[in-house]
Parts: structure tokens; C-alpha cells; sequence
């Protein structure tokens, strides 16, 4: 007991061993295949729910009343005591461009293109990338890698803005929403299991360990019929 009273709620005791990060997709319903088929909307319908429901927080009305515009580039590095609410950075939704769900409120699945969002997990403290922004690339996990024929990455080139970092941990930043990096997927092979990797590349990034699928990258199947 008295050594509990020792740790603080704010901040983890000992942050020397930070690990790298690992990442998950939205939509993410029933595992990690994204199966549906362009004409039938009630099998595309969930998946497209499921992100206007996750995106909601991203609304830039939402973004623009509960955070601040920061500079692009570099860390948001915020003093003062463990127990003072820290500021969070805007992440809007209009970033994610024709993944936003804004002008195609179908994120592309209406026609056989779908968005995927792929998310880090918060590590407090955490500065990925040593100075340079983390970015994400895709390709055929296994198989004919021209199934895989084209890949559009939003916000920017598909990259996790610095200023976004570090994270101070939910009891202060108590508004802060994750970044986030929207895959279009334009041309995949219809009628076919796509099995796809797609991956975190930076300084301190970790995606190749064959124990952990989900460290620093991440495997899901695209089965788009027609």
C-alpha cells in the first residue's frame, strides 16, 4: 500500500524502456477481413456505419470548439506539473479527404474502393519517428502482388504529424483524439482474398516481428465482390 501511494496516476514511474507501437484498423467489425460486395448495400452498410460512428469525434466543428491549431512538424512538447490538463492538437476529419466520409458518405465501399483507417496506439511519452514524421505503406501480404494495384494515403503522403506527440495520458489530455492515416484502396482485385500488410516506418519502429502482427504493422484481408 504505501508503495502505491509512491506512483503517480499522471505518468507511468519508469518511461526508459518505451515500446515501440502498435497499430489497429477501423472498421474493424468481425476480425480482420473486410468482406462485402458492391451490389449489395446491406453487406458494405456496417462497415460504413461503423466509421461515420468513429469518426464522429474528428467532426471539425468538434475539433475546432475542444483543441488547438498547432504547428505542423514538430513535437507539442507541454510543461507544467503531471496534473495539469494538457492542450490537444485539432485532427479534423476534412484531413482524411476522400476518406472523410464528407463528400462520399459511402468512404468508397458504395464502389469497391474502400477507405481503411489505421490508428497507433497511445504510448505516454512517446516520440515516434526520432524527429521525423512516421509513414505507412501497404502492400500483398502474401500472393500475386498485383491484386494490389493502387493505394491512396491521406492526410499528406500517409504520414503521423509530430505535432500530435507526445501524448500525456488520458487523465490530463483528457481531449486528445489519436492521428490517424486513411488507406483508399482504388484498384484491388475483385472477387478474390487479398491478404494485405500494411506498415509503420520511422526510427524506433519495430514491424517485423514475426510473434507480434500487430507491432508496428498490421494484416487484414480485402474480399471485394462485385
Amino acid at each position: 500500500y504505501v508503495m502505491l501511494l509512491t506512483l503517480s496516476p499522471y505518468t507511468p514511474r519508469f518511461r526508459d524502456r518505451v515500446s515501440p507501437p502498435g497499430v489497429m484498423i477501423r472498421p474493424y467489425l468481425n476480425g480482420f477481413t473486410i468482406a462485402f460486395n458492391v451490389s449489395q448495400p446491406n453487406t458494405w452498410q456496417p462497415y460504413v456505419d461503423s466509421m461515420h460512428h468513429f469518426l464522429a469525434a474528428y467532426d471539425d466543428k468538434v475539433q475546432e470548439e475542444k483543441n488547438i491549431e498547432c504547428v505542423p512538424g514538430q513535437y507539442f512538447i507541454q510543461g507544467g506539473n503531471d496534473s495539469e490538463e494538457k492542450k490537444a492538437c485539432q485532427f479534423k476529419r476534412s484531413l482524411l479527404q476522400n476518406c472523410s466520409g464528407i463528400e462520399d458518405p459511402t468512404f468508397g465501399y458504395s464502389k469497391g474502393q474502400p477507405c481503411i483507417l489505421l490508428k497507433m496506439n497511445r504510448i505516454i511519452g512517446y516520440r515516434p519517428g526520432a524527429g521525423v514524421p512516421v509513414s505507412v505503406d501497404c502492400k500483398v501480404q502474401k500472393g500475386n502482388e498485383s491484386h494490389l494495384r493502387s493505394v491512396d494515403f491521406y492526410p499528406g503522403n500517409g504520414t503521423f504529424d509530430l505535432m500530435y506527440y507526445p501524448y500525456y495520458g488520458k487523465f490530463t489530455h483528457v481531449n486528445y483524439t489519436s492521428p490517424l492515416v486513411a488507406m483508399h484502396f482504388t484498384d484491388v482485385q475483385k472477387n478474390y482474398l487479398v491478404p494485405i500488410q500494411c506498415r509503420l516506418n520511422g526510427k524506433g519502429i519495430i514491424n517485423d516481428l514475426n510473434s507480434d502482427r500487430f507491432l508496428g504493422r498490421i494484416i487484414f484481408t480485402l474480399n471485394i465482390g462485385k
